[in-house]
């Protein structure tokens, strides 16, 4: 985030803890409205629609978006799933179309920094990756393409050489500053 401000200086920072303060869970009443009222003025009339239209204004308003998850079970955590589910909405950040869905928000950088328990990327990994591609797909499904991930693989391991590596990878992107 330092470096994050650095280059994007007079930046103002969002910040949702998820953990702290976890989205909903998607309800029948909010699936059943989704058709029916997919812009921000017809779903501000929704009670349902509140939580979300609240978190998509929030996504809207980035200019950068940063994700620092866990790697749970080999794919995103529920509190992430929920918070996914709630800004992943058809006819309002997306549009599902006879081609396929197209994004309705506009690409940005998004810095996605995981922390796994055990390796899962190169010759040493021994589990699946089902998180990078998921997180791929649904933000790309929304119109987030241009993706970066910074990984701190094998943390219950070697807490140190996986914060290290993490932080190379980093520098690499922002430098050292």
């Amino acid at each position: 985030m330092a470096r994050l401000r650095l280059k994007h200086a007079g930046s103002s920072v969002i910040a949702r803890d998820l953990a702290a303060n976890p989205p909903s869970p998607v309800t029948l009443s909010f699936t059943q409205h989704m058709r029916t009222h997919p812009t921000a003025e017809l779903a501000a009339t929704v009670p349902a629609f509140a939580e979300s239209e609240t978190l998509i204004a929030e996504l809207e308003a980035t200019q950068v978006l940063v994700i620092a998850t866990p790697m749970h079970n080999f794919t995103v955590p529920a509190v992430l799933k929920l918070w996914l589910d709630q800004v992943a909405r058809v006819g309002r950040t997306f549009q599902s179309t006879p081609e396929g869905k197209i994004g309705s928000l506009a690409d940005r950088p998004c810095y996605i920094c995981i922390a796994s328990g055990s390796p899962f990327s190169g010759d040493a990994a021994r589990q699946p990756d089902f998180l990078r591609p998921y997180l791929t797909a649904i933000l790309a499904c929304m119109g987030i393409r241009e993706l970066t991930f910074f990984q701190a693989e094998a943390a219950a391991r070697d807490p140190e050489n996986a914060m290290a590596r993490a932080q190379a990878q980093i520098a690499e992107v922002f430098g050292d500053a």
